[in-house]
């Protein structure tokens, strides 16, 4: 009794959970998967365990509950400890207020957490330099300095510009970040993914409009768990804003927001940009959340988890690092949006040959687990068809690892397959998947000048796939801006792999939209 008065006193925290109940409704998928996410989370936080107080509000009301409402409250929880391959190791039963009230233990053997952040936002507005001081804890000296951790490219780095994405890492251990003395190097960020608790990985996408294409395969082709949108408080909100984060609401992704370079202008301008925000927000139908200490942090990175209209704001300058420490907090807290599929797939975004290890392609997994030396099928190819390649050795960030999980970035050296007939969106499974040709979608129109009509050939972005096709068939005959309509849709130029439930953009010119695969045609 002493222990549950204890956990009851100190309240929820770090992998202490209070649950009054549950039921058969928490089995809906929806939120199974919060629960899921939920409780992972807790037990990568403690470690490999969490506890789970039953019979207890969120409050910390000691309720109890009746026998068969403590039985199937365990059940869901053991359900739910399935689904993140953790088990229930111990159950402590009290009589409390003539009901029962529990301690369930929750363990979880090597358990690390990684989740991936996705940056967004216009041209200049410091999303790679916002990232380059994360991961290395220094200051900015207001040209730039920070942002050659993240441009990898000759050109980039001349003119101040990223062309391509980039990948960093940040890690955490005992609630202390570990930062990169030398972010240039291999081994470095190889000795944080080793040492990490938790792993925090960027992808930061491009600006300029011209590599718009870049920006969305960064967005669609990674596992992204949160789309970090970075505003200038001297320019404010752009066009490009405001496009950016209609991809990441397209994409239904929790959304945080750094206001950054708030040292170049004064608290007047930085409450303008705020006012710009929060208008762009809620008429998207989003709440903004300004956090300005790190108390408020940990409430607010739960109720993203159950409820992503919740969107976070920080101001931040890069030269002072003011704002860092909460944002910092805040990404510590964030929990993992769980993938509860098996399966291992993962679409292929770059292609490498490396002396001495051959063929390599990287990609984040998409679900499932691998490890070193087991078959996969690849492709399609243009002919549809799927060959058998083995994965040789896998590494995240240049550190070699012996199996993935759902949400890695990784490179994976591949045996049975020539570089020349490796082409990005094609996808790596374990189970034999099939080429689409054609399938059904629910398309949006975001902008178009005039009417879309059936033979219309946009690109579309989905997953790591950048592809002509061809509207064939529109339910109602056309579309224009605003409509939303049935699509029949066929790829113009090789069959790719894709499923129903995927969200897709399409784009021609400026005329943009989204949409989502509800059926695979035969």
């Amino acid at each position: 009794m002493e222990k549950l008065e204890k956990l009851v006193e100190r309240g929820e925290g770090e992998n202490v959970e209070f649950k009054e109940y549950l039921t058969l409704h928490h089995l809906k998928e929806s939120r199974f998967r919060q629960l899921a996410c939920q409780m992972n989370h807790r037990v990568i936080m403690g470690k490999g365990k969490a506890y789970y107080v039953i019979g207890v509000s969120d409050s910390g009301v000691v309720k109890g509950l009746d026998e068969k409402r403590f039985s199937e409250t365990l059940e869901i929880l053991k359900r739910i400890s399935k689904e993140i391959e953790a088990e229930i190791t111990s159950v402590e039963k009290y009589i409390v207020n003539d009901g029962f009230v529990g301690i369930v233990e929750i363990s979880k053997m090597n358990a690390k957490e990684h989740i991936l952040i996705g940056t967004a936002g216009h041209v200049d507005h410091g999303k790679s330099t916002l990232v380059g001081c994360l991961i290395t804890g220094m200051p900015d000296d207001g040209d730039g300095a920070t942002r050659i951790f993240l441009d990898i490219l000759k050109h980039e780095i001349e003119r101040g510009l990223s062309a391509e994405l980039s990948f960093a890492v940040l890690g955490f251990k005992d609630g202390k970040i570990l930062r990169l003395k030398n972010p240039m190097s291999k081994e470095e960020k190889a000795r944080i993914v080793e040492k990490s608790e938790k792993i925090v990985s960027f992808v930061d996408t491009v600006g300029h409009e011209p590599w718009l294409r870049t920006t969305i395969r960064g967005l669609l082709g990674q596992k992204i768990d949160y789309g970090l949108l970075v505003v200038a408080a001297n320019d404010g909100v752009m066009r490009t804003t405001r496009e950016h984060l209609g991809i990441l609401l397209a994409m239904e992704l929790p959304v945080i927001v750094a206001i950054t370079k708030i040292d170049m202008v004064g608290g007047e301008r930085v409450n303008e940009v705020i006012s710009q925000l929060s208008n762009l927000l809620k008429s998207v139908g989003r709440i903004p959340i300004f956090l300005k200490d790190r108390k408020e942090v940990v409430k607010i990175s739960r109720m993203i988890l159950e409820n992503r209209f919740i969107v976070p704001v920080i101001k931040t300058s890069a030269i002072t690092l003011d704002g860092y420490e909460i944002l910092e907090e805040l990404l510590y807290n964030l929990p993992k949006r769980y993938s509860g599929e098996k399966e291992f797939l993962m679409y292929i975004d770059k292609i490498y040959r490396v002396t001495g290890v051959g063929i390599v392609v990287s990609g984040s997994v998409k679900s499932g687990e691998l490890r070193e030396g087991e078959d996969l099928y690849i492709g399609p190819f243009d002919d549809g068809s799927f060959k058998v390649v083995k994965a040789m050795s896998i590494e995240m960030h240049h550190y070699r690892i012996s199996k993935t999980k759902c949400g890695d970035i990784v490179g994976i050296a591949l045996k049975g397959v020539k570089y020349e007939e490796i082409r990005r969106g094609m996808v790596l499974s374990k189970n034999l998947p099939r080429a689409v040709s054609e399938f059904d979608a629910e398309v949006y129109v975001f902008t178009h000048p005039t009417l879309i009509k059936p033979g219309y050939e946009p690109v579309l972005h989905v997953e790591t796939i950048a592809e002509t096709v061809t509207f064939k068939e529109i339910g109602r005959g056309y579309l224009k801006a605003g409509d939303k309509d049935r699509v029949r849709i066929r790829f113009k130029y090789h069959p790719q792999c894709v499923l129903e439930g995927q969200k897709f953009i399409f784009r021609e010119s400026r005329s943009k939209g989204m949409g989502e695969i509800i059926r695979i045609i035969e």
